[in-house]
């Protein structure tokens, strides 16, 4: 047992470091990758007539309040008929990581940043991906940029991607953002201070409105996850903060989605490679139809996205304080995505989720591995030079760059569990209603509904299935190894 006098924060670092171990992700970074990025100096921007020179557009990053590596900003502009061009810039993190670097070995093994309760595990050190390769407020920086034309509709009409020179006028965060758009806030006093950015961001908001009708029209899941994390009093956590999606991380997902299907289908005009974001179409299926059958919905008996969409959109006007709980289990039931390799032209199979077929991870390079492939591969395409990486290489890469996501979040979990053990430990004995997130050999799992942790159900889980709601007692907590143990009480 950990006794409550314990510094938290400390015992979560310590388990944190562990478990990333024990993944096979690197905690740490080598004395050679320090000494490495130590040596690098801002890269000299060109004047090759080849680099645009677009550091005057009102260029804004929106991002969580403390994040520091600003991998995109955005900027938008009205076109006369009705019709909006997007432009989406994207951290030139090739130009300081170079392959077969020590930094760039170190962020190939891990391929992600991990974010844990206790502490960020970054995949690249702080002075690249807070600082060189950030896309910081007030600094001229290099970018890739992803230029397209939104209509009316909110169907993406066209794109172009080009290198460039980019400024940040503003850092602004989802939350002060999303509170204004909504009308439950004053505007923003970094948003008041640019001229000209209050429209922009406005028109950016009625851009990403149209993107999001228009994917969810075509089948895209309105899918909400409740995402949640430990806050600090010094270093006792004292709760956990429920982390909630408006309209600012609505318009920053809606752009990236778009970037990213334009991306995928530029590298693909240009026959080179790509490392595709795939979601399979579902094999559980058939427990989705009887989920959906319990809240009186019929759905097809083959996988279908839009009927899929149509029930969600239904069971969350019907009751949107549960609508979390649904979605959950729908989440489960899809199943993971993961990384694919594909040649040019070879038909992927796409993200069922997000009812697209071209789709990739291009906009987070400071941050995803994956991400960083994609942009060594569309500089090449750029310059019509050859593809850095074979398909038989992105084959290899892809399979890792998924085995080591995977990784990634389950040491998040893990910690997190670990975290919600601290916080549990004196509730022992209590009883939660909770809701069923996972049915399998290997173990039944549950979340509970007024509190935003997951365990295991060890003693009475026979006959349950995922989405299925029951009541379970406390009776173990494991805060070394994150276990949260409960035995179903029989109503």
């Amino acid at each position: 047992m950990v006794n409550r006098e314990d510094r938290h924060r400390t015992i979560l670092q310590q388990i944190a470091h562990r478990v990333m171990l024990e993944r096979g992700l690197l905690p740490d970074f080598s004395p050679e990758v320090l000494a490495e990025v130590d040596r690098l100096v801002p890269p000299v921007l060109p004047r090759d007539g080849q680099t645009r020179d677009l550091r005057d557009l009102v260029w804004c990053s929106i991002d969580n309040d403390d994040s520091l590596d600003l991998d995109q900003l955005t900027v938008a502009e009205p076109l006369p008929d009705g019709s909006a061009r997007v432009l989406v810039a994207v951290a030139d993190v090739d130009a300081l990581v170079k392959p077969r670097s020590a930094t760039d070995d170190h962020a190939r093994t891990n391929t992600t940043s991990v974010y844990t309760a206790a502490e960020k595990f970054p995949m690249l050190p702080d002075r690249l991906s807070t600082d060189l390769s950030s896309l910081n407020p007030d600094e001229d920086r290099l970018a890739t940029v992803v230029d397209m034309v939104i209509s009316k509709q909110g169907l993406v009409h066209h794109a172009d991607l080009y290198p460039a020179m980019v400024r940040n006028h503003a850092k602004l965060a989802y939350s002060s953002v999303g509170a204004w758009f909504q009308g439950n806030a004053l505007m923003p006093e970094r948003v008041a201070a640019v001229p000209g950015l209050a429209e922009n961001l406005m028109l950016q908001d009625r851009v990403a409105q149209r993107l999001k009708r228009s994917r969810h029209a075509m089948g895209a899941l309105s899918l909400q996850t409740i995402e949640a994390r430990p806050l600090f009093d010094g270093e006792t956590i004292t709760r956990l903060q429920v982390q909630e999606k408006n309209r600012a991380t609505e318009l920053i997902e809606d752009f990236m989605i778009a970037a990213n299907g334009a991306t995928v289908r530029f590298l693909t005009a240009r026959r080179y490679p790509s490392i595709r974001r795939v979601v399979h179409t579902p094999r559980r299926w058939d427990r989705i139809v009887q989920v959906a059958a319990e809240h009186k919905y019929d759905l097809p008996e083959q996988p279908d996205s839009k009927a899929l969409e149509k029930f969600l959109t239904a069971a969350r006007a019907a009751d949107p304080v549960t609508f979390p709980d649904l979605s959950l289990t729908i989440i489960k039931l899809l199943g993971p995505g993961e990384y694919a390799a594909e040649a040019p032209g070879a038909g992927a199979e796409g993200h069922f989720g997000l009812a697209v077929r071209d789709y990739t991870h291009s906009t987070a390079p400071n941050r995803r591995y994956p991400d960083l492939i994609t942009q060594r591969l569309v500089k090449a395409a750029i310059a019509r030079v050859p593809a850095p990486y074979g398909l038989n290489e992105l084959d290899v890469l892809a399979e890792h760059c998924t085995r080591q996501e995977d990784a990634a979040n389950k040491a998040e979990r893990q910690v997190g569990k670990s975290a919600a053990a601290l916080l549990l430990q004196p509730r022992i004995g209590e009883q939660f209603d909770a809701i069923v997130t996972g049915a399998a050999p290997k173990g039944t799992w549950v979340r509970l509904l007024t509190f935003p942790v997951e365990g295991r159900v060890v003693q009475g889980f026979e006959g349950l299935d995922v989405g299925d709601r029951t009541r379970v007692q406390l009776i173990s907590v494991d805060v070394d190894r994150g276990f949260i143990d409960f035995r179903r009480v029989r109503r």
